[in-house]
């Protein structure tokens, strides 16, 4: 698990995770209490504090790189899994030895389930996540992920020049051209509170953030895999519309979408073209 301002997660996690008998928690140097209450709800998980915030997918690495076990759950702290969901995503596994993740069905704190998978290049508009069994899919939602490990033998399995957003695609499209499947278990239901695991003192600061990390992951993805002039003419798009949303925002005024919108403007006009 990795964390950045979650003290606000740590007990309820704690309802589920105490008893594991293996947790990892990558701290990207949070300056809440999350440490203490890590040290009070969680007393058996083993902490590892970074100075600096590396980024999820590069906190996500230094974990894995600890791990002596042949599986591996990757959890957002604003998601709750039970044992029973974790030994249900291992079984999928050991039914689907070829596949190197494997991914349940993401659901909102009311229930409503969410569209945490997809295709690459979708050939059709889905109505949204109505599986009724296991599948493979092109790419899923990093908030909950069961990871074969020996499918990535370097462990690094997350690509760290995305600092936020996009590098749980990253790795979906690259196991997908290697042939290694990503397989979704609909039948396995995580609450997933979205964008629930960073509080702050300065939450319009958090969804700025928020905001401009997504929009220059979203332009570095497409460099990556569509190459430099796939991305500038995402990128020049990008901006006009990053900046009729801004407007529009200032005209229908929520201090926490202005944020975020002024963000993705920032972050559309800094992002660089080539990967």
């Amino acid at each position: 698990m990795v964390t950045f301002n979650s003290a606000h997660c740590i007990e309820h996690l704690a309802k589920s995770l105490a008893t594991w008998p293996h947790v990892t928690i990558v701290d990207n140097g949070s300056n809440d209490r999350t440490r203490d209450l890590v040290a009070q709800y969680l007393p058996r998980a083993r902490w590892i504090g970074l100075d600096d915030n590396l980024g999820f997918g590069a906190a996500n690495n230094q974990a894995l790189a600890q791990v002596l076990t042949p599986y591996a759950l990757l959890v957002n702290p604003d998601c709750l899994v039970g044992a029973k969901d974790a030994l249900a995503l291992l079984q999928t596994a050991h039914h689907w030895p070829q596949a190197a993740v494997i991914v349940p069905q993401l659901m909102d704190s009311k229930g409503r389930l969410q569209l945490n998978y997809g295709w690459p290049r979708p050939r059709w508009i889905s109505r949204g996540p109505e599986a009724q069994g296991p599948l493979c899919v092109g790419n899923a939602c990093g908030a909950v992920m069961l990871l074969r490990l020996d499918a990535m033998p370097t462990r690094e399995w997350f690509d760290t020049r995305f600092f936020l957003y996009y590098e749980d695609e990253d790795l979906c499209l690259r196991l997908f051209a290697a042939g290694l499947p990503v397989v979704v278990e609909p039948s396995v239901r995580v609450v997933h509170v979205n964008r629930g695991s960073v509080r702050g003192s300065r939450p319009l600061q958090v969804e700025y953030l928020r905001g401009m990390h997504h929009a220059m992951s979203k332009i570095l993805f497409t460099a990556k895999h569509q190459g430099e002039g796939a991305a500038s003419r995402q990128r020049r798009l990008a901006r006009l519309q990053s900046v009729a949303v801004l407007l529009l925002r200032v005209l229908l005024p929520s201090p926490r979408h202005l944020a975020r919108a002024w963000g993705r403007v920032v972050g559309f006009w800094h992002a660089p073209s080539s990967y």
